[in-house]
Parts: C-alpha cells; structure tokens; sequence
C-alpha cells in the first residue's frame, strides 16, 4: 500500500478559539502543527502518497508541508469550495489517486492521536477480501458514540447511532476513524454533494451485502475534538505515552523548542511545552500544558491543563487550570480562570477582573 487520504478540512469548531486562525490539524502538538505527527506515521507504515482534502483555511497546508518531499512524502492537495462530509471529501480527493480498481487506500480522519498499527491493518483487509476495512477501538463508556458489533471473525454486522439505554450498548466497540477502502468501492461514492461515510456509505454498503470488515485495536486512541483533549493529547506526545516519530526532541516530563527561554526556577512538568520563542518567567509553574509560540508566562503564574495561545501573555501570578487562551490575548496579573473558560483572540483581561476565590 502506497496511497492515503487524509481528511483535513473540518473547521475546528469545538476547538476554538485555538481555529480562528489555524486550521485544526494545523495546530501545534507537541512542538509541530498535529498534522505532522499523522504524515511521519503514515509514511512509517510504507504509505508514500498522501492527498490532503482541504477545505477551511485550505491555504495554510501546502506552504508548511509543500510537496512533502522534507517527510520523505508526495503529497498533494484537493480543496472542497463547499464542505463535503467525509465521504463527499474522499470522493472529491480520489481523482488524485494513482491506484488500481482492487488496491487499498488508507483514509484517515485529521483529528485522530493514535497507536494503530497501519500495516495490521491493511494486511487483515487484505487477507480478508473486505471492501472497505475499520480501525475500532474500545472504549469504557460508549454512550457518546456510534456502536459498531461484529462476528466472531471480525465482520461487521451493523452500524449503531449513540445509544440512549443501557440495552442498546450491545458492544463497546467503536470507529475510530481509520479505514482502508478498496479503490473501487471510493468511486462508488456519490460525487459533488455531501456524504457521511458513517451515516451513509458504510450502512449502505452493509445493505448491498458488502463486505466491511473490522479490526479492534486499542492502543492509545484519543479524538482531539475539544481544546481539554487536545491539550491531553500534545502532553501524551510529550512523555511517550502516544506514539510519533515527529516529536522534536527526546520523550520526557518537558519539551521546549530551541528559541524558547525558561527562567531556572521556574518548573515544568506532566508533558509540558513551550514553543519557539516563547518565555517562562521565574517562579512560574506550568503543568500538563502547551505555551504556543511567542507566547509570555509572567513570573509566579501557575498554569495546569491549559493552552496558551501565540503571543498570549499570562500576568504575574495569574492561576489557569483548564483554560484555553487565545492568540494574542493578555490576561493581568492576578487573575484566576477555570476549567472550561475560553479567553478569544486579542481580548485583553485588566490585573485582578476574574477570581473564584477571594483576593486575600
């Protein structure tokens, strides 16, 4: 297997404001835009060709990547002018392919942290004739997705919507976005409109008698949807436990990028990273989080689980736990932001304006 279709068009909303100005696979993880950690793996199972399907920001892609020759890749790019779903996206992307009618093509969601082992499964669709083959992976509560159950030989028999009673959780297994298609079976796909694989194509081919077949692996899985796992997922990156080929520097407790300066006493830990040309103050204590590029953490301020925009800059003695910090805002000193709250790009917050305790 040579060819990949990556889905990179989304446009970020549960993530913003860190997508106001970034495209989603395009913001930083563990030191470099997601989306490179994604490329290094494909092109670690053997995958060399790569179509990008594009559609918010789409111009941001190809002047960081090129033609992907600087990851040992080719890759190319495909813009939806009107957003097409996911299927609709593999479709608009598969003039680009180079394949056969009966060869494999790898399509992989843009918004995925994972172990999967690509190669397994590419060799169980082809060892089991399957048209279209899906990574599932397990998980302890399935409320929150759709069920996939199969057979005892891994074939899948339905595709179930969130399940609302504990009677319908008749598995735990779910998609985990990660396919592999026979070529075939892609250009089946209605062009020009939007398709949901989950919704539309994968249930229609399971009622035409296709042949779908899933493979459960639960290695380390986590959907970055929300800025909270988006954050867990870059600190994972950093101390080892997700797998990548792309982080820039040696796995451990910290990651800080070359240009960035950390005052001697200030203290980083749980995955901590702190981008090119970024500043950590003294006294400052950073915990589990990302510090974007150009980004000023004042002396004291104690940060935990949060992300911190480009060029943000966090006042002395502020406490973030949970937060999400735009590009550019400035929050005083003093201040105290909890989980959940969201601070938009360039909003400025005076000294003291935000406490949940008492300023004594």
């Amino acid at each position: 297997m040579t060819e990949a279709i990556l889905l990179v068009g989304g446009r970020g909303t549960r993530l913003r404001p860190l997508t106001v100005h970034t495209p989603k696979p395009m913001v930083p993880a563990a030191g470099v835009p997601f989306l490179t950690h994604q490329l290094a793996r494909a092109k670690a199972a053997g995958v060399d060709h790569i179509v990008l399907a594009t559609s918010y920001l789409a111009e941001v892609f190809e002047p960081h990547f090129g033609d992907g020759s600087a990851l040992g890749l080719h890759l190319e790019y495909v813009t939806e002018e009107e957003p097409l779903g996911t299927g609709g996206a593999i479709r608009n992307a598969a003039s680009h392919l180079h394949s056969g009618p009966e060869d494999p093509v790898l399509v992989f969601n843009g918004d995925i942290l994972t172990g999967l082992d690509i190669r397994r499964l590419v060799a169980t669709h082809e060892s089991t004739g399957a048209d279209v083959s899906l990574h599932l992976t397990q998980v302890t509560d399935p409320r929150a997705y759709g069920l996939v159950p199969t057979d005892a030989t891994g074939r899948v028999l339905a595709f179930l919507e969130k399940p609302q009673t504990p009677e319908e959780i008749v598995t735990d297994q779910i998609n985990a976005g990660a396919y592999v298609f026979r070529r075939s079976v892609i250009d089946t796909i209605p062009a020009g409109r939007p398709v949901s694989v989950e919704r539309e194509t994968f249930p229609d081919l399971l009622a035409a008698g296709a042949h779908l077949q899933g493979m459960v692996d639960s290695t380390y899985w986590l959907d970055l949807g929300t800025p909270a796992a988006f954050v867990r997922g870059s600190a994972d990156l950093v101390l080892g436990r997700a797998p990548s080929p792309a982080v820039p520097g040696r796995c451990g407790d910290r990651l800080v990028l070359p240009t960035a300066r950390v005052a001697g006493d200030a203290k980083l830990t749980g995955g901590t990273v702190v981008g090119e040309g970024a500043f950590v103050g003294e006294g400052a204590r950073v915990f589990g989080s990302t510090v974007l590029a150009g980004a000023v953490v004042e002396p004291g301020a104690v940060i935990t689980d949060s992300l911190i925009g480009a060029r943000a800059r966090i006042g002395e003695r502020s406490v973030l736990t949970g937060a999400v910090i735009g590009d550019g805002a400035v929050i005083g000193a003093d201040n105290e932001l909890r989980t959940g709250v969201r601070v938009w790009c360039d909003a400025q917050i005076p000294t003291g304006a935000l406490r949940f305790s008492s300023d004594q």
